[in-house]
C-alpha cells in the first residue's frame, strides 16, 4: 500500500499511544521480592523463563496464563467465580495467627476469605505451591496448579505476598476518602466548567448524606460494619508543556495524598497523566478524554471508550466494505487528535489502496480547506477529522462526488455536528455511543439530577460521563466493605460493571483482566433530514 510522507510522520505518535508502557519499579517493593513479583504478575521465572503450572491429568498452563495474578488478582484478594471462591493470599491472610479462635480484627473483608482455614508457614506454603496441599494437608481445588519452584523462588514469592499486605493506604483516614481529579491546560474551557460543576455537586451530595463512624461489633470473629466516610475532592490543574505535567502531578500527590483519581478532563494529550497514574499505581477511573492511551499491559487507568481510536476502527470496517477506491483521503488539523486517528486508519491494510493525508496547519485559512475538498476524485473515500467550526465551513462548498464521506462523531459533536444540508445526504458519522432513542432512558436519570441541582447542561456527553463515573465509584466503594486497597478498587469495578443498568451514553459496559475500555463498539449513522439532529444507524452495532 502506498503511503505519503505524512503517514510516516504520524506513525511515531500512534506508536507511542498504542505502546506507552514502561516497566515502572513497584513503589516500596522490598529487596528479595523482585523475582516473586515477576512470578506472581507476569509468570516469569529467573532470566525471563516462562513459569509452568501443572494440574492432575497432565494439563498445564504456562507463562502469563500461569501467573498467580490470573486467579488471585493483582491485589492478592482473590475473586468469586460463580459459586466458587478464589481465596485471598496476601501475607496478612496466609500467615496470620489465631488466639482462642478469634480472627485478627485488622483483616480486610473480602468475598473469598475462608475464616476457618489454618494459617500457613514457610514450609506449608511451599508444599501448597509445589504439591497442591493446603495448610491442613487437604488437597486444593483442581484449578490450583502445582509449580516446581526452587527454594530461592519460593522465598521471593513469600516476600512478595507479605508485601501485598496493605496498611495505612494513602488518601484514606478513619473519617475521609481523598480523591483527585485532573484537568489539563488543553481542555476545552466550556467543558471544564460543566465538568467541575458536576464533580463538585456530586461530592457535596455525598457528604451531605455521610454518617458518623459506625462502631465495631465483636462476635466469634471481630466484624467491622462499613464506615461511611466523607469524600474530599482535590482538583489538580496542570499547566505548561506536557513534558512537565508528571512532575507537577507528583508534587501535588506528595502534598495531597489521594486514594484514586476520579474522572478528569483532557484535551489533545492525556499521555503524561496516564503515565503518572501507572507509575504511581493510582487508579484513574474514567476520565473524559477523546484520545486515550492504549497500552494493553498497563493496569491503573480505566476508560469508557477508545474515543477517536474506536472511531478509526469503525471507519476502517466501512472502508473495507467498499469496492476498493483509488485512494482513502483523510483531512485533519495538525494540532488536533485527528492526526492520531488518521494515522490509525492509515496503518490498516486496504490492499492496493493508497492513503493520502491532508494535514491543515492549526490556523490554516478557509481557502485551504476548500482546496483540499475540491481535489477529491469520484473513486476516493473522504474521511474528515474536523471540529464543528471546520464542519460548518463546509457549507460554502458542495460535497465532492466520492464513494464515501465519513466524519468523526466525537470531534464533530455527534448528532449536533453542524453539517450543512447538502452534505448530510452523503455523509456517514462514526458513532461510538448508543443511538439517541435507545440511550434516552439512561440519560434521563442524569439530566433529572442536573435539573434538580440547577446545573446548566452545556456539554451533555462530558457531564453524563462524569456523573456516571462518580456513581460507579460510589457503588463500588459500597461493595468493598471498608477494604481500601487501590488494586482491589479496580478489581471491584471490573467485577460489578457489567451488571449495571444505568450506563449513560453506552448500551453496555464491561471490563475483564487486561481490558481497560468498558464500551467496545459503535455504529455508523446517517442524518435523516437536511436539518435537525436525528440520525439512524447505517448498519448493526459493530465491535471492531
Amino acid at each position: 500500500m502506498r503511503r505519503c510522507a505524512a503517514v510516516a510522520s504520524a506513525a511515531p505518535l500512534l506508536g507511542m499511544l498504542f505502546a506507552m508502557h514502561a516497566a515502572f519499579a513497584t513503589p516500596g517493593l522490598p529487596a528479595g521480592a523482585e523475582l516473586g513479583e515477576a512470578i506472581y504478575l507476569r509468570g516469569e521465572r529467573g532470566a525471563g523463563a516462562a513459569l509452568r503450572g501443572e494440574r492432575e491429568g497432565g494439563a498445564f498452563v504456562e507463562g502469563r496464563n500461569a501467573a498467580c495474578v490470573s486467579c488471585h488478582r493483582r491485589s492478592g484478594f482473590g475473586a468469586m467465580e460463580g459459586t466458587s471462591s478464589i481465596p485471598p493470599i496476601t501475607g496478612q491472610f496466609l500467615f496470620q495467627t489465631r488466639q482462642n479462635g478469634v480472627d485478627n480484627s485488622d483483616l480486610p473483608v473480602v468475598e473469598g476469605y475462608r475464616g476457618v482455614r489454618a494459617p500457613y508457614d514457610a514450609t506449608t506454603l511451599a508444599r501448597a505451591i509445589r504439591q497442591g496441599l493446603a495448610a491442613d494437608g487437604r488437597s486444593m481445588a483442581y484449578l490450583m496448579p502445582h509449580y516446581a519452584l526452587s527454594d530461592d523462588e519460593m522465598a521471593s514469592v513469600s516476600e512478595y505476598l507479605k508485601f501485598l499486605t496493605k496498611k495505612n493506604v494513602a488518601g484514606v483516614s478513619d473519617s475521609t476518602l481523598h480523591f483527585a481529579t485532573i484537568v489539563t491546560p488543553d481542555a476545552d474551557p466550556l467543558k471544564k466548567t460543566a465538568f467541575l460543576r458536576v464533580m463538585q455537586q456530586y461530592f457535596a451530595d455525598k457528604n451531605a448524606a455521610a454518617r458518623a463512624v459506625t462502631p465495631r461489633l465483636r462476635s466469634s470473629r471481630q466484624m467491622r460494619f462499613r464506615i461511611v466516610r466523607r469524600w474530599q475532592l482535590h482538583v489538580w490543574e496542570v499547566n505548561g508543556p506536557p513534558n512537565s505535567w508528571q512532575s507537577q502531578l507528583s508534587a501535588k500527590l506528595a502534598a495531597e495524598p489521594v486514594f484514586a483519581v476520579l474522572s478528569g478532563l483532557g484535551g489533545r494529550d492525556w499521555g503524561p497523566v496516564h503515565r503518572f497514574c501507572q507509575e504511581q499505581q493510582i487508579p484513574c477511573l474514567f476520565p473524559n478524554v477523546e484520545l486515550p492511551v492504549v497500552a494493553d499491559d498497563d493496569y491503573y487507568s480505566l476508560y469508557f471508550s477508545k474515543g477517536v481510536l474506536l472511531e478509526s476502527a469503525l471507519i476502517v470496517s466501512r472502508l473495507r466494505s467498499l469496492e476498493p477506491p483509488t485512494r482513502v483521503v483523510q483531512l485533519f488539523r495538525a494540532d488536533d487528535i485527528g492526526a492520531a486517528a488518521a494515522a490509525a486508519v492509515a496503518q490498516a491494510s486496504f490492499g492496493a489502496q493508497a492513503v493520502k493525508m491532508l494535514k491543515l496547519d492549526a490556523h490554516a485559512p478557509q481557502d485551504e480547506l476548500a482546496r483540499a475538498i475540491r481535489n477529491i476524485q469520484p473513486d476516493d473515500a473522504l474521511v474528515l477529522w474536523l471540529r464543528p467550526a471546520d464542519i460548518a465551513r463546509l457549507g460554502q462548498m458542495p460535497p465532492p462526488v466520492a464513494k464515501a464521506i465519513l466524519l468523526s462523531g466525537v470531534m464533530g459533536g455527534f448528532e449536533a455536528a453542524p453539517l450543512p444540508s447538502a452534505w448530510r445526504a452523503r455523509a456517514e458519522l462514526a458513532y461510538p455511543v448508543d443511538l439517541p432513542d435507545r440511550r434516552r432512558v439512561r440519560i434521563d436519570f442524569a439530566e433529572g439530577w442536573f435539573r434538580l441541582r440547577h446545573i446548566p447542561v452545556t456539554s451533555l456527553p462530558v457531564q453524563a460521563d462524569t456523573y456516571l463515573a462518580c456513581g460507579l465509584l460510589s457503588e463500588t466503594l459500597n461493595r468493598m466493605s471498608d477494604s481500601f486497597v487501590r488494586d482491589y478498587l479496580i478489581e471491584r469495578v471490573e467485577g460489578m460493571l457489567e451488571h449495571r443498568i444505568i450506563t449513560g451514553y453506552y448500551p453496555h459496559l464491561a471490563l475483564a483482566q487486561r481490558q481497560r475500555f468498558a464500551s467496545k463498539g459503535g455504529y455508523l449513522v446517517r442524518f435523516t433530514a437536511p436539518s435537525g439532529g436525528r440520525v439512524i444507524a447505517d448498519g448493526p452495532w459493530l465491535v471492531p
